[in-house]
Parts: structure tokens; sequence; C-alpha cells
């Protein structure tokens, strides 16, 4: 953990800026927001972008502030009103990629790149390989057609190339020759844009072409390209900095390393995905994580362990599903990882292929082994990583590069079974030694998973390649790109694939999550909240981001279901009934209405008036198309996808929602205890809560377009509140709670930031396990109710008491009520009129 240079924030307000949000609206809200009782707006990525860009992060220019927001004039004009206010600055910076954009010419740096080729002063920013085939180009894959069949589309015009809205700069004198020696004669090469999944030879962004990865760990790329950025933090416009997908970086602890150094230690925090028991490197320059894996721990609270098994068999017997296709969670993250290694990612695998092999040729006993041998290699590794990227070269933190290199170990013993030959599975060695950054020897696999300093049989010659295989730029680029490619992976075959062929309880489906196990006790919680304070005490958390799949409020509707499980089997079997085929023709999978159904009943009647057509039908076919098994985004059956359409009008949208709605009534108490459980656990835990906009309210939102929309940030409400209005409905009870818990956060940033305390309160008698509660530095209580629903069912609380601190009496803040501290009070009579409770200390 790395303290930051001024005060953190004591809690953060996401807004996504857009042309139809720009600076001046965030700055109209400024008031409002500081009522609310943020400390800090957090904004989406201000340097110019592709123009009507709705997030940011396609960034064309890191010299200026967007000009769509307002420039920098508009931003100036927002940080001064902010401050007027008490309130700071929090940027989200993309140090990992630029845009490919239409035109060309709207990324300076990279329109002088295909001019000038490798000769370009600009060359060394971007990750291109201009070994990689091509003929010493790059390849541009942005034709519709094959370039046979595109000619007559292409024209010369003023000394530039014109096809359709794009525009390409031509190598100087080029101008004049016939087109067909023209396009050979540029620094790039025009492809169709299906070429890229095999072809494309510089990084992208995951699987998006029309991103462009760059080298921020040349120094002068990383001036070049932070210089904004860093000017705007020396003259106080900025305070703090969200750093989008480290993962992708050559080397995100040094790059870390230079921003605290260039920022004075300014707050900073890392959208780093951890996984399952993974931590992050303690020795990072930052501040922790953006938050998602307090997400993780939060939205496993609300899941009923025993309801979620038989959650899974309901829908077993609905979905009928394959072990691989959604029938068992490790298996269809399996499949996942082969499609997308073997088609999304071949063109990063041939990478590594490439570069492995030139190693191999040199090395002290070179093993003779042949690409398919090394391309099986490398995927076979790839796929057997359970974290998005391994660290086992992270030179900050020992005690985690030791265990990823034992991970790596074990990932490679499994990938050697693969090969039918023994012998053949040296390559596996050779690609384990290259992935830990030392130089690759092995040829016959007897050690290749032994530690390079006591490996047996090693000669002095083989010691020595090892010890002095830093300097290999080879090497380091193998490591290095198998990192990334990991990263790329894991993205792509879990969260934009198998979360999509598993929905058994899609609230699990989350960035971070993990829906084969998706209960969390509160025993992992404490656990986990102890941890936080303990080593990240200014870490991020979050609830909703622009990039959760589902908010959190249709999340905590969704994880009830864990609790009721025979009830939503009957409800679906109901509604479900015959509709999967629409118009007699093509049937819609069970998997389909399984996901849609529960997708419905998550957005619910309450938050937005039922679930209509236009929002739902985009979300079901973007989940149809991301899992993969009867349509793609690049291959798309149009018929099926207008079935699913037709589905989703007159099943989740049509006449048979009532049931849905009934069913929403029903559950509509414990739905409201996940909200304002969930709501205050995450404002009142270790770390910094980051709020996404609007979310202070009942929202009801999925991830595109609706996480796109302008917010709203209507100060109605609030200010009803404030003037003694009680709170009717859900919506405002979650807008009283959120400002009560900021406010307070605010007024006393000692009582829950680094110097603070947590400690677990446990409840006492037949109903302890449905309280989480605990205690920050011994003046603040937060109590909730957890699977409120199973706890109705079993008789209430009963006799189950918590016991408050000594030392002084507690103010409960919703209520007004004083108790006495050192006392055992009844959890029902503490949580009777509303399902949370916050206590200060008088």
């Amino acid at each position: 953990m790395t303290q930051p240079s001024s005060p953190s924030p004591t809690a953060t307000y996401r807004l996504q800026l857009q042309p139809d949000f720009p600076f001046a609206a965030a700055e109209r809200a400024v008031p409002y927001l500081a009522a609310l009782g943020v400390s800090h707006l957090h904004l989406s990525p201000v340097l110019e972008a592709v123009p009507g860009s709705t997030h940011g992060y396609d960034v064309t220019g890191h010299a200026a502030v967007r000009a769509e927001l307002g420039g920098e004039e508009g931003l100036r004009a927002l940080a001064a009103t902010a401050r007027a206010h008490g309130l700071g600055l929090v940027v989200d910076i993309v140090p990992n990629h630029m845009a490919v954009p239409a035109p060309l010419s709207l990324n300076g740096a990279l329109w002088e790149v295909l001019r000038d080729g490798p000769a370009s002063r600009y060359a060394h920013w971007f990750d291109i390989d201009w070994d990689g085939g091509h003929g010493g180009r790059l390849l541009l894959p942005v034709l519709e057609g094959r370039i046979g069949n595109e000619l007559p589309r292409f024209r010369v015009e003023r000394g530039l190339l014109h096809y359709g809205e794009q525009v390409l700069p031509l190598r100087p004198g080029t101008e004049l020759l016939p087109l067909p020696r023209l396009l050979e004669a540029q620094w790039y090469r025009l492809a169709w844009w299906r070429l890229a999944r095999t072809e494309l030879n510089y990084r992208r962004f995951f699987t998006i072409s029309e991103l462009i990865g760059i080298r921020v760990e040349d120094p002068e790329v990383f001036d070049a390209t932070h210089g904004t950025v860093l000017r705007l933090i020396r003259e106080g416009v900025v305070d703090g900095l969200r750093i989008d997908h480290p993962d992708g970086l050559v080397d995100p602890g040094g790059y870390l390393a230079r921003l605290r150094a260039g920022t004075k230690g300014c707050w900073t925090v890392v959208e780093k995905i951890l996984t399952g028991a993974e931590r992050l490197p303690d020795g990072w320059a930052c501040a922790g994580t953006t938050g998602y894996d307090a997400l993780r721990h939060l939205d496993g609270l609300f899941v009923c362990p025993q309801g979620a098994g038989r959650l899974f068999s309901h829908y077993r017997d609905f979905v009928t599903p394959l072990a691989d296709e959604g029938g068992d969670w490790d298996e269809t993250v399996r499949r996942a990882a082969y499609e997308v290694v073997e088609h999304d990612l071949a063109a990063e695998v041939e990478r590594l292929v490439r570069t492995a092999a030139r190693i191999g040729e040199r090395v002290p006993r070179p093993g003779d082994h042949a690409p398919w041998a090394l391309r099986q290699a490398v995927r076979e590794l790839l796929v057997r990583l359970p974290v998005y990227r391994p660290y086992a070269g992270e030179a900050t933190d020992t005690a985690r590069a030791a265990a990823d290199a034992a991970m790596l170990r074990a990932a490679a013993e499994r990938a050697r079974a693969t090969f039918r030959v023994p012998e053949e599975a040296g390559a596996v060695d050779l690609v384990h030694d290259l992935v830990l950054g030392r130089l690759g020897y092995n040829a016959d696999g007897a050690d290749g998973a032994d530690d390079a300093d006591d490996a047996p049989g090693r000669d002095a010659a083989e010691r020595e390649a090892v010890e002095t295989d830093a300097v290999d730029p080879d090497v380091a680029d193998f490591a290095a790109r198998f990192a990334q490619t990991a990263s790329a992976l894991h993205a792509k075959s879990v969260e934009d694939t198998a979360f999509y062929r598993y929905p058994v309880l899609l609230s699990a489906c989350e960035v971070g999550g993990d829906p084969g196990e998706p209960a969390l006790g509160p025993g992992t919680f404490h656990e986990y909240c102890a941890r936080l304070q303990r080593d990240w005490p200014e870490s991020g958390t979050v609830l909703s981001t622009h990039d959760t799949k589902r908010s959190a409020d249709v999340r905590a509707r969704i994880a009830v279901l864990s609790e009721c499980p025979d009830r939503w089997r009957d409800v679906l079997n109901v509604v479900a009934d015959g509709r999967e085929v629409a118009d007699g023709a093509v049937r819609v999978d069970p998997l389909v209405a399984w996901s849609a159904w529960q997708t419905a009943f998550g957005l619910g009647a309450s938050a937005t008036g039922g679930p209509t057509a236009e929002q739902l039908t985009p979300a079901v076919l973007k989940a149809v198309r991301e899992a993969g098994l009867r349509t793609t985004w690049t291959e798309p059956d149009a018929v099926y996808e207008e079935a699913v359409a037709e589905f989703v009008r007159s099943g989740p949208c049509g006449p048979a929602a009532d049931r849905l709605a009934a069913l929403e009534a029903e559950l509509s108490p414990y739905v409201r205890a996940n909200v304002l459980a969930a709501t205050l656990l995450h404002l009142t835990m270790p770390g910094v809560p980051d709020l996404y906009q609007d979310t202070e309210r009942e929202y009801a939102a999925l991830v595109d377009p609706d996480n796109r929309r302008p917010a709203r940030c209507d100060p109605g409400p609030l200010a009803a509140l404030d003037d003694g209005a009680a709170p009717a409905g859900l919506s405002a009870e979650k807008l009283r709670l959120t400002a009560t818990a900021l406010r307070l956060r605010r007024a006393h940033p000692e009582w829950f930031g680094a110097a603070a305390s947590y400690e677990p309160l446990a409840a006492e008698g037949p109903a302890a396990e449905h309280c989480v509660a605990f205690v920050r530095a011994g003046r603040v209580v937060t109590a909730v109710t957890r699977l409120s629903l199973r706890l109705q069912e079993t008789g209430g609380w009963w006799d189950t008491g918590l016991r408050l601190p000594a030392g002084g009496d507690w103010r409960e803040l919703l209520t007004g009520r004083t108790l006495a501290g050192g006392a055992a009070v009844g959890v029902d009579s503490l949580l009777t009129q509303w399902p949370v409770a916050l206590l200060v200390r008088e």
C-alpha cells in the first residue's frame, strides 16, 4: 500500500462523461453531490476520444482535454466549482491502448506511423510486431470484404487514400502509383476485418482491433501520454486517478512506481480483477483496486448456499445443458477458454509461438520443437491459469511471485499430460521457463518444472544461461506477452463467454464473481474486511460500475431467488410453458428462456414500471451472442435472433409478465432487505466506496446501453428528505440511507480511513447467522439483515441479540433511537423498522 500525498477520498461518485453529459452538466450537479456527502467526483476518461464516444476509453490523443466535453477550460471550471463545494476530482486514465479511429487522422501519432513506418518518430509508441509477417508492414483490418472485392471502393484524392468513411495516409512518393502497386507500397497492409483474428501483428485490447496497444513501459511514451494528466495534478485540477486495465501493461508494478513519482503519490486505484484467494501485489504503488473484489464479497453474503444448490437442480432440469455448455461451471469455463485461445486470440498465440521458436533455436541445448508443439504448449498452459495474469516475476512481492510460480508449475504439469508422446512435451518446459522470464533450455522435459537454481542435471553453461537471461529481449518479450494474453483470455472466456453460458444465478455472473461458488458466509466477509483494513485500507470498493453486467439492485433482486428456488421453478414453469417457440418456427433454447426471465425479474416492476422490450431485447440478444452457442457478434444467425426478440416481446415483456410481477410483490420485503443491507455494508466497510451515477436511489440497469445513459443527479428527492419528508418507498429509503452514511464518513474520516479499525460484532442466538455486524474505530456500528426470506421462514429473530460495545450510549441514525452500550439488544427490535442499523457512539 502507498500512502497518498493528499487526503484520500471519503467516498467518490462516478460520472460517465459524454457529449450529452459534458463538464458543464457535471458542474451543475456539484451542489447536489456535495449535499449527498461524497468527497470527490470520479470522472470517466477526459482526454480526446473518438467523436461521440459515450465512455471515453477510445482515446485518440493525450495532449488535450476532450473538446466535446468542454475542453480544459470546462474541466477547470468543474474543478473550481467542485473545490468551492469541498469536493475534489478523480480521473480515469487509459495507459494500455489508443483508438484506431475512423478517420485515422484523429489519432495523429498512429497516422504518422502508417505514413512513415518503423522510421516514424512515433513507431516506438505502439506495440507492433513489424517482423510478424506482411512483408514488414502493419496489418490494418478495416475492409468490409476481401481486398480484391473492395478495390473499386478505393480512391486517391489530394494525396490521401479514401475507403468509405476511412481516410489513410500515403507513403511519400507513392501517390501516383497504380492502385494495386500503391497498396503494396504502403507501410500498412489493408485487409478484410476477419483476418485480424489470425493475422494481426499489433497488440490490441482483448479482441478489439479498433484499440491498439501502446508501450507505456518506454519512458518517452509514458511522458508523452501522461504529460497532460500529470500537469493537471500538479496544478491542483485533478486529485486522484483510476487506472484502467493494468493487466495489459508490460510491467504494471514498474508503471505504478513511475506514476507515483510523477504524481507525488496522489490517491490511485487500479482496475485489477482478483479471483478466488488472489491478492494484489504488496509492492504496487497504489491505494488498492477499484473494488470488484469487494463486490464479490458483498454479493456473496446474500446468496443462500443451500438454496443456490437447489436452484442449480431446477436449472439443470429446465435447461438440460451439456456439462461444457452450462451444466458444470469448471467444464464450461474450460471449453470457453479453448474456444477463445484457439479462435479469438489466434494471432496473439502465433506471436508467442514465433518468439518461442526463435529462442528455442539458440538455447544451450536446442529443443528442436515443432511449431505445432510450441503452439499446443502455449495454449495448454494459458487455459489452465485460474487468474487473469500471473505475476511470477513480481519483484515487489516475493510471496506473490512464489505463489504464482507454483501455480505455473502445476499448470505445466497438466499441460504436459496433453501430449501423446512424452518426449514432445519438452515444448511445455521451454514455454514454462519463458513465462517465468528465464531462458528455456530443456530438450527432454525431464526437469523443466524445477526451479532455476536447483534443477538437477543442469550444467554450468545452463545455469549461466538462466542467470543471464534477463538481458535477452526475446525472453522478456515472451514473458510480458504471455501475461498480457493470459489476461485477455480470462476476460473473454470467463466474463464474456462462460458467464453467459452458465446463468444459474445471474447475480453471481459478475466481474470478479464465481458462479460456481456464489455464496460466501459472514466469516469470509469479515476476514476479507479485516485484511482490507490491514493491507489496503484506502482501496476502492464498488457495487455498481459502468462495466457491471447488472446494477447492484438488479443483482440484489435476483439473489433472493437463491432463498426460494422452488417458487422460481414453479413460476418459470408457468410463464415459460411453450413460449420458447416463436411463431411455431424456431425454438429458443431453454437456457435463453431461463436467462431472459431471470433478467426480467431482476429489472423489476417497482423500479422501472416493468421491463420493456426496448430495454430487455438488446440485453438478451447480447447474452445470446456472447454465449456463442447459436449466434455470435461476428457470425450472426438472423433467423434465430429474431426468434429470440419475438420470445422476449411475447414472454417476459408480454402478458405472462404479470405472474412475474406477482412474484416480485411477494418477495419485495426481502428485495428491500438485500438492497439496503448491501448499500450500508458498502458505505461503512473498509475502503473508499465509489457510487456509480444515480445509484444512491433504486437503480435497475444492464451493462449496455443502460450504463451509458447520462446521469440524472436530481436534487429534489434529497432536498425533500432533508426538509423532513418521510422516505416513501425503497428508492427514497436507499437515498436517505446513502446520504446518512456518506455524511458520516465525510464528517469523521478518521473513523473509516487508514488509521481506523475494523472489528466483527457477533450476534448471539438461533438466528445469529442472519445478522452481519461490525464496529469501526470503536465509534460506529453497522448491523444488517442477510437472507431475510429464510429468516422469516424459520420464525424470525426469536431471542437473537447483539451486544453493543460498552462505554456509553449509542444513537441509531435512521430512527433516532438511543441504546445502551454494553447491553444485549434484541435484533428483532433493532432491525424492525429498517432491516439495517447505523449507530454512532454518543
